[in-house]
């Protein structure tokens, strides 16, 4: 399985300033539209579900 890349459902389709995603069987790929050339972190399926629970639950919400 390899997605390729994609940007966020919760970006607006002319905004460049957001973060695009690659979902392969093994490595969850994450890096800024802004500075491509700067690479990708690497994260490991668990540890990108994790983050997503914890995002979508507003932990990290300032407002919160």
């Amino acid at each position: 399985m390899d997605t390729g890349w994609f940007k966020s459902s919760r970006s607006a389709a002319a905004e460049e300033n957001c973060v695009e995603v690659r979902l392969t069987s093994t490595v969850v790929g994450v890096r800024d539209t802004k500075n491509r050339p700067a690479g990708a972190l690497s994260l490991v399926p668990t540890t990108w579900s994790t983050f997503l629970t914890t995002t979508k639950s507003g932990r990290f919400d300032p407002l919160a």
